[in-house]
């Protein structure tokens, strides 16, 4: 290929409104260009990299038994109404009716799809475990698009969904896909991906695994032990707390004029923030039934895993109305004294339930309690205790007790164990040996590929552009001839452009004729892993000058061994890739 037909330009200055060092390189190297928010063009030399990620992902896939198909973006509500999730989920799905006035949706995910076509092909036992899968088009509508590819509206993405007798089968397959995703990751050059337990969330299912590329731009909070035996999202991430009980001193009532947070209840009464009990109120956003938390004071109430314990898909937060109608006082609530029969949840945090001699609010104004003890004070008061707190940084780790660390990381995969969440809704199911029905027991497993794009350049990057593993580069090899109208410079460089391909290598030849500083330039930003330059001075001693992306030094060769000297680095490098 010749660069001056490459479409996509390179561009100097960094856009206004790029943040991270992918989206930034994605549009200075000509790869992405912007359509709308959240919404882009894949150029020439982008593509290139996408088709080798789902190159690779197909082959993996395949490897563990997967069929692929492809199934439709535009979807009739009517699938989504017999999941239940058409109404359960929010603004991100875009519903349209189309001519006839029919309600449609735009896809942002598969799984009612591929669960009616499983049940029209599917009914023995026999054909079962069965996986299919297909890279296609998503779009979620996305209220903050960011980050170039790493948080779009329109994405590309490899969804697959297994279908099996039985739990058992489920697990063991779910074992396979792991494996698959861990050499996915490799082979496209992301050596930083961990795999982390997560919350199902929309999802649905019990056991659930995300696959996190370590970047500081990362969206999602991370904690891991040191040794790594322990790895959660923070949203269902928890530690090994211990919580100390004392001898209960009486129940005393103390003003506090005017005092309403943790901090300021606690200067003012001389205690620390962990003496104190901290009241949360939240509704249900859709039903707006109220639920009420109490936490320890230096803790924070973590909304995933209390959505996950109340059974809920959407919480907001309170407004005072709700919160006075329960007979709470906003600012100083507590679960004392709440009014009988009022419709309200209640759920204490163990650091709340196994804490000794808290303050809390007294539900009158100005006022709290000292000394709370909950087992004690709330004889007769329906509560449930349940783990909804937020993981710290350096709190213990609930295998090793070892300092907690906290990293950032980009969500580049997952997988699910959905169970029968659709296949019970949607009625597939399958026909045993003695010819009775059962719901199929169904698993997902999703890849994101331009955000794996994006987090690639996010851990292989330098000062000047990315450094592209061999795997994926758009292409393996750069010739770039200096003065190519001069002294058989463009001559020498397209004999070897053409030597290099007869033995199947990729080369991008950098024909336009540019200075060096300019060629140079571009050079790192496509990113390319090998590169040779043939200018005047080298041709005249039969050589060219030989380096590779990711060293800044270079070494001389030899013209007339060149091609299978490079032809021979390509294989080795590509080998590193091979899991």
């Amino acid at each position: 290929m010749k660069m001056s037909k490459l479409v996509g330009r390179r561009l100097k200055e960094v856009p206004k409104d790029a943040k991270t060092v992918s989206h930034q390189f994605l549009v200075r190297g000509g790869y992405i260009r912007p359509v709308s928010a959240g919404i882009y063009d894949i150029l020439p030399a982008g593509k290139r990299i996408v088709a080798k990620i789902e190159a690779i992902i197909r082959e993996e896939m395949n490897k563990i038994d997967g069929q692929e198909v492809l199934m439709p973006v535009v979807l009739p509500a009517s699938l989504w109404e017999e999941s239940g999730r058409y109404a359960s989920v929010g603004a991100e799905l875009l519903r349209f009716n189309d001519r006839n006035d029919k309600p449609m949706i735009l896809a942002m995910t598969h799984e009612e799809c591929i669960t009616a076509l499983v049940r029209t092909e599917v009914n023995s036992y026999k054909q079962l475990p069965v996986m299919l899968y297909q890279l296609q088009t998503k779009y979620r509508d996305e209220a903050r698009p960011r980050a170039g590819l790493i948080r779009t509206r329109e994405f590309t993405m490899k969804d697959a969904y297994s279908f099996h007798t039985d739990q058992e089968d489920l697990e063991k397959y779910y074992v396979r896909a792991h494996e698959a995703y861990e050499r996915i990751f490799k082979r496209i050059g992301l050596d930083n991906v961990v795999s982390i337990e997560s919350n199902s969330g929309m999802m649905g299912g019990k056991i659930s695994h995300e696959f996190m590329a370590i970047a500081d731009c990362g969206e999602d909070t991370i904690f891991v032990s040191p040794d790594r035996s322990y790895r959660a999202n923070r949203e269902i991430a928890t530690a090994a707390w211990k919580f100390e009980k004392s001898d209960m001193l009486p129940l005393e009532k103390v003003a506090t004029p005017g005092q309403k947070t943790i901090d300021e209840v606690a200067n003012f009464l001389n205690v620390k923030p962990e003496q104190t009990g901290k009241a949360v109120f939240y509704q249900d956003a859709i039903t707006g039934e109220l639920i009420f938390c109490l936490i320890r004071g230096d803790f924070e109430v973590n909304e995933s895993k209390l959505a996950n314990a109340a059974r809920i898909s959407e919480l907001k937060f309170a407004d005072d109305a709700a919160i006075t109608a329960c007979g709470a006082v906003p600012g100083y609530a507590s679960p004392l004294g709440l009014k009988s029969g009022a419709k309200v949840r209640v759920f204490i945090d163990p650091s709340a339930l196994n804490s000794s001699n808290l303050v809390v609010g007294a539900n009158e104004p100005d006022y709290h309690y000292k000394n709370f003890n909950a087992e004690r004070d709330l004889e007769g008061v329906e509560y449930t205790c349940v783990d909804i707190a937020t993981v710290r940084e350096g709190d213990p780790c609930p295998i090793t007790g070892e300092p907690l660390q906290m990293l950032r990381g980009i969500e580049v995969g997952n997988i699910f164990q959905l169970g029968t969440k659709y296949s019970e809704s949607m009625a597939c199911n399958y026909l045993d040996k003695d010819g009775k029905s059962h719901p199929m027991i169904m698993g997902c497993y999703g890849i994101g590929v331009g955000r794996a794009m994006a987090s690639v350049i996010e851990n292989c990057h330098d000062n000047y552009g990315p450094v592209w593993p061999m795997s994926i580069a758009p292409y393996q090899v750069q010739i770039c001839a200096l003065d190519p109208q001069k002294a058989g410079v463009g001559e020498a460089a397209e004999k070897l452009t053409a030597e290099l391909e007869g033995l199947g290598v990729e080369v991008l030849y950098d024909d336009r004729g540019e200075k060096a500083g300019s060629m140079f330039s571009d050079a790192d930003l496509l990113g390319i892993p090998l590169r040779l330059v043939i200018s005047p001075k080298t041709l005249a001693e039969n050589e060219a000058e030989f380096r590779t992306r990711a060293c800044r030094d270079s070494i001389r060769i030899k013209l007339d061994a060149a091609a299978a000297d490079i032809a021979a680095k390509v294989k080795e490098e590509l080998k590193k890739f091979e899991f």
